[in-house]
Order: structure tokens, then C-alpha cells, then sequence
């Protein structure tokens, strides 16, 4: 009888097991597929007020209220919900299809910078902005819209806009917010716009609240570090440097401001394996001080000299000063980031095999700007540099490297026919800087608001010390209106849809000649799983071009290609060789890339095309493919920058990639 209760209580305990693994099989579902796709499902994001319900029927009970602009996958659709989950195994409960919208592509806008344009306008409709486009008045109109909605003041029913971007501030980088795209109108391309129409923007204007008091932000501190280079030649400019610090804190000794502002300093050279004399690639010369810490630095900068022997290329290693200023440099602390670059020569390219960063401009300076620094560039052209033609091609890297989103570069051309002149002129240039970012600390310590900057004069016109004028004016503004933000907590506007316009119109309306000033751009929200497949297959790439290159044969190199790829999927069959297909038909590149509105040289290569391109143009491609692959580790690095939405599993987790860095 012991027994027979013994057996049937190992039976019920089975019994248990086999319910509760039914039950966990039954929850592990897959989302719906896209039409078309094998791998990307369908997805929806949430409105303000959206709740999430047990089930889809009337007898339904309420689960708890969703964060505004949560990204779901969609399971399912009964009557006039969505059977929706925040990961893409498991359902989490349905939702009102009122209250949620079809996202499948996850394209999104950003905001750009704040240092040359206006705030962005939000337009009730597309009739609304279309005719605002096209009216004779066009300045005047968005001048009008613009002051009525920045007083604060709420517009009729009928009104046009709708809303606008904080116009004394920039939206928190604390608070991650989307612009989901849902439509796109390219007929006023050749204007220099696109109008794009969003939906619902700010994660957590209803719904679920952070309950967690907000960081307490009263100052605003600046951190400028010097990046400079110490190769032979450099001697009269590490001097200079020394004299300009010590100028600086003379000013800030006077100012009772002063202790908001901290230097750095970080040297570079060159590969050290090609030239193991030369000592160091780049090193931290001091970590930031403030002025009450001047002896400090200054005695560090007092050691630094010029290296002993020449490295092995004109070209110096500046790519890899710039990116220890970034890793290794403490900038917590700084709501102000600035960088100075002085160096006499280009950078190592992104292809350069001694490069000790693998970046290209583009790519650094996306680098840079995704951990909130300004850079200038302080070029010293000297007669060395014009006799081996480093002048122009050094100077549009660097253009590159600091451009700003007001289409302006960072950038200090210096004549150095002799030392002396262009120490000189760096010492000009670099008082002038100082001085301009030395306001914006004062002006904001004092509740002062900066003046917009100026029409700035033409790049021709302009001599380096007014340029710097305008990079601090600028520059300080941008920096000034990102302080408030997060002082105040300032959000983007709260809208379930509207329409913008993706340049700054006022500025278009004024000079229609001129460069576009984009207000937002186009990035595309990536997973953790598909940035790391990315970055895999664009490895499986590289490889096989390298080797095209080495063996001098063009041959099997999409056959290569394709091989490598159907390794790395479940569905090796999908990948169809052909010359007339480009990677991205051939299926070697991720479904989530297709239709996106860009212009990939990559993924519109064929075979054919490969074959028809000169060595260096084959070398420019793979120098395109390794920066991509190096900015994609540096994303998967950036912890602050994911966002998780409420999935736990961090696979699950997304980054706002710029569409400009993908392949």
C-alpha cells in the first residue's frame, strides 16, 4: 500500500512537471512575420493612455498601464486588439489597436544639434505643412508659429502646429525619446527637405512613472582638454601650448567662475610597432584640473617634449589622440566637453594597417558626437606638409571630423610658414576660444541665456581668429541650451502623430542656395542581436575582399561571400549567387536593412561591380567595411545609450544607429 501511494505520488509529481513544461511550451510563441520576411516580425508602438489586458475579450481585466512609446512585437489580432510582447518569445497580454502603432521598419528621427538651427515644429497634418512649404511668406509664417507656441501659449483647434521642440532648451539626454517614422513626402527634395510624418515621441509622459527624484543639476562645468601632437616638428607648438594654459588659468584665477572650468591635456604620435623609439601611440599627459589644481598639469605639460626620432609616415596618428581623449578622460562631470586638436600633419586613414583606431573621420567624429564633445581642429600648414600635398587631403579629413550640424566645421586652417607665425596663430585662436567658452561658463552661472549665434561669414572671408569666434559662439549655445535641458528635465513634445519638416525651414526660406540645416535625421533602432549579426557579416566580408586583393583575382569573391554568409543562418539556401545581384538582393546583408532610404555603395555592390573597380577604389570600400565594424563595437560598449523598453533580456535591448554609419 506504501508502495502503490509512493507510485502515485511520483505519477502527480510528473503529472506537475508536464503541466508546467505544456504550460512554458504554450508561452514560447513566436510574433507574427512581416509580410514577405523570413526573419523580421511585426511590431507596434504604444500611446499615451494605452493600457495592457489579460485577454481580448469583454470579460477582460486591466494588467497594469503601458509606458507611452513601448515597442511591442504582435502576436496576434482579435477584434480590435493585438495580442502583443515586449521580447520575441513570449506574449505579455493584448492591447487596444486604437491605442498602439504599426512600426515594422523601427525608423526613427533624432534631433540634431542645437548651434545652427531653430527649434523644430510639430504640424497638426501633411495639408498643414505643405502649405506652409509653399507659402510666398514662408519665414515670416514660421516666425509667427514659432512665437506664439514658445510663450507657452496653447493654439486654437485649427491651429497648423501643434507643438514644438523646447525652444530655451534641448530635450534631456536623459530621457530617450524616438520619433517613429510612419510616412515619408520627397517632393520637396529639391527644395532641400523631405516632410516626414512621426508618431507619439516621449517615453513616459503617461502611463508607468520613474518614481526616482532627478539628479540635482545647479552648474555648468567645462572640461577642455588639448589633444596634440609631439612629433618632430612639434616643438614651438608644445611650448605654446604651455603658454596658452598658463594664460588661461591667469583669466580664470580673475574670474569667481573660474573653478567651472578644468583643463586636460593628451599627446600623440605614431605606431610604435613600426617605430618602437617613438615611445607611445597617445597617452593621458594629465587628467582634467581646474585652476585651484593648476601646478599640477602644468608641471605634467613642462615634461612633455617632442620626439627623438621620426615616425615612419608624414602622417601622424591623431585619430588615436582624439580617442583616448574620449575612453580615458574623466568627463562626468562636464555638461560643457570640448576638445582642441593641434597637430601639422593628416590622420592614418581607417585602412592604414599601423592605424591604432581603424576609424575614419565619419566614423569618429559619430564617435564623438554620441558622447556629447566638440571638437576643433587647429591645422598648422606648414611648408613640410604643402611639399608632400598632405595640406588638402589632411584638411578634408579634418573637416570631416569636426563638422557640426549646422553643415560648419570645427576647423582652423593655421599658416605656419615659419614656427614662429604659426605658433602665434595658434596662441590667437586658442585665447579666442577660451575666452568664448569662459562666457558661456560666466553667463550660465549667472542665469544668463547666450544670444543665438549669427550669420556666420563665409569659410573665405573669415580669418582663423574670427573663425574661432564662431566655433565658441556656436558651439557654447548648442552646449548652453543642452545644459538647461537636463537641468530642467526638458522633454520632447508630447503627440500621437504629426508632421515635420526634416530641415530647418526658416533658414531654407533665407538662403535657398544654401546647404540644407537638418533639424532631425534618420537613424534606425538595432538589437543588440542585430547589430552583433551585422557586425558578423560585414567581418565575412572584409575577410574575403581582403584576400580578393591579396590573391589579385575578383573570381570567387562573391561566391566567398555568399558561402561565409549561409554559415552564419539557419536558411543557407536563401542565398542566391548571381553578377547581377548586389548583396543586399543576394541576402547577405539583414532583412531589417531592406527599404530603408538611404544609399548603401556596399549593399548595392554586385560582382560585376567589383571587378570594374580600380585597386584603390576596392581599398576605399574595405576601409568603409572596417570603421563600420569598429563603430558598431564602440555602440555595443555605450551602456548609456540602449534602451531596454522592459525587456530583460538585454539581446532584446536597442540603440538609435544613424543611418550614416550603417554599411
Amino acid at each position: 500500500m506504501r508502495y502503490n501511494r509512493l507510485f502515485l505520488y511520483i505519477l502527480c509529481c510528473l503529472g506537475l512537471v508536464l503541466t508546467i513544461d505544456c504550460q512554458a511550451t504554450a508561452q514560447e510563441r513566436r510574433p507574427l512575420l512581416q509580410e514577405g520576411k523570413k526573419s523580421l516580425y511585426q511590431r507596434v508602438v504604444s500611446h499615451p493612455g494605452a493600457a495592457l489586458y489579460d485577454v481580448s475579450g469583454p470579460q477582460s481585466q486591466k494588467i497594469k498601464n503601458i509606458k507611452t512609446f513601448t515597442v511591442f512585437y504582435v502576436y496576434g489580432q482579435d477584434n480590435d486588439r493585438l495580442e502583443i510582447g515586449v521580447t520575441d518569445h513570449r506574449t505579455d497580454g493584448w492591447i487596444d489597436a486604437s491605442k498602439a502603432t504599426f512600426w515594422n521598419q523601427a525608423l526613427t528621427m533624432v534631433f540634431t544639434g542645437r548651434s545652427g538651427r531653430e527649434p523644430v515644429l510639430f504640424f497638426r497634418d501633411h495639408n498643414a505643412l505643405e502649405s506652409t512649404c509653399t507659402d510666398e511668406n514662408l519665414s515670416q509664417k514660421i516666425r509667427q508659429y514659432r512665437a506664439l507656441l514658445s510663450e507657452g501659449k496653447t493654439p486654437p483647434p485649427d491651429y497648423p502646429v501643434i507643438a514644438i521642440e523646447p525652444a530655451a532648451k534641448s530635450v534631456s539626454e536623459k530621457n530617450f525619446y524616438l520619433l517613429p517614422v510612419l510616412d515619408v513626402d520627397t517632393s520637396f527634395v529639391e527644395s532641400g527637405t523631405k516632410l516626414v510624418e512621426i508618431a507619439s515621441i516621449d517615453p513616459g509622459i503617461s502611463g508607468a512613472k520613474d518614481t526616482s527624484p532627478p539628479a540635482t543639476v545647479t552648474q555648468l562645468r567645462s572640461g577642455l582638454v588639448f589633444v596634440i601632437d609631439t612629433t618632430i616638428s612639434m616643438k614651438p607648438y608644445i611650448d605654446q601650448t604651455m603658454k596658452l594654459v598658463q594664460t588661461i588659468y591667469d583669466e580664470l584665477e580673475k574670474n569667481p567662475h573660474g573653478d567651472k572650468i578644468s583643463i586636460a591635456v593628451v599627446a600623440f604620435r605614431n605606431s610604435t610597432s613600426r617605430t618602437p623609439n617613438i615611445q607611445y601611440l597617445a597617452k593621458v599627459v594629465s587628467d582634467f584640473k581646474n585652476v585651484k589644481q593648476r601646478a599640477e598639469l602644468e608641471k605634467a605639460l613642462a615634461q612633455v617634449e617632442e620626439a627623438a626620432v621620426a615616425t615612419h609616415s608624414f602622417d601622424e596618428d591623431s585619430f588615436a589622440g582624439v580617442k583616448m581623449a574620449v575612453d580615458s578622460l574623466s568627463w562626468d562631470s562636464f555638461g560643457s566637453r570640448i576638445m582642441l586638436l593641434l597637430t601639422d600633419a593628416g590622420p592614418l586613414s581607417a585602412g592604414d594597417k599601423d592605424s591604432g583606431t581603424q576609424m575614419s573621420a565619419e566614423v569618429l567624429a559619430d564617435y564623438l558626437k554620441s558622447n556629447r564633445i566638440y571638437l576643433t581642429v587647429a591645422h598648422i600648414k606648414s611648408p613640410a606638409g604643402g611639399k608632400n600635398n598632405n595640406h588638402a587631403k589632411a584638411e578634408k579629413a579634418y573637416r570631416t571630423l569636426s563638422m557640426q550640424s549646422d553643415n560648419q566645421s570645427s576647423y582652423l586652417a593655421l599658416d605656419a610658414s615659419t614656427p614662429a607665425k604659426g605658433a602665434a596663430a595658434f596662441d590667437s585662436v586658442g585665447r579666442t576660444l577660451a575666452r568664448g567658452y569662459d562666457k558661456l561658463v560666466t553667463a550660465t552661472a549667472e542665469g544668463k541665456m547666450l544670444p543665438a549665434p549669427q550669420k556666420a561669414k563665409s569659410i573665405k572671408a573669415a580669418t582663423p581668429e574670427e573663425e574661432a569666434a564662431r566655433i565658441a559662439e556656436s558651439t557654447g549655445y548648442a552646449m548652453q541650451l543642452q545644459f538647461f535641458g537636463n537641468r530642467d528635465d526638458a522633454r520632447a513634445p508630447s503627440v500621437v502623430k504629426a508632421w515635420v519638416a526634416d530641415a530647418d525651414l526658416e533658414k531654407l526660406a533665407d538662403n535657398p542656395q544654401a546647404q540644407p540645416v537638418l533639424a532631425i535625421e534618420p537613424a534606425l533602432l538595432v538589437s543588440k542581436t542585430q547589430l552583433s549579426q551585422l557586425r558578423e557579416q560585414l567581418k565575412a566580408i572584409l575577410e574575403k575582399a581582403r584576400q580578393s586583393l591579396i590573391n589579385d583575382t575578383t573570381q570567387n569573391f562573391f561566391q566567398s561571400i555568399l558561402s561565409a554568409a549561409a554559415q552564419m543562418t539557419r536558411d543557407p539556401n536563401s542565398f542566391v549567387n548571381s553578377p547581377a545581384k548586389n548583396l543586399a538582393q543576394a541576402g547577405v546583408m539583414g532583412e531589417f536593412l531592406d527599404g530603408l532610404p538611404y544609399k548603401s555603395r556596399l549593399m548595392n555592390l554586385t560582382e560585376e561591380d567589383w571587378a570594374s573597380l580600380s585597386l584603390g577604389e576596392q581599398n576605399e570600400i574595405i576601409n568603409h567595411i572596417e570603421a563600420r565594424i569598429r563603430r558598431y563595437e564602440e555602440y555595443d560598449r555605450d551602456n548609456k545609450n540602449w534602451e531596454g523598453f522592459g525587456a530583460a533580456d538585454r539581446s532584446e535591448w536597442v540603440y538609435r544607429v544613424p543611418l550614416s554609419m550603417l554599411p
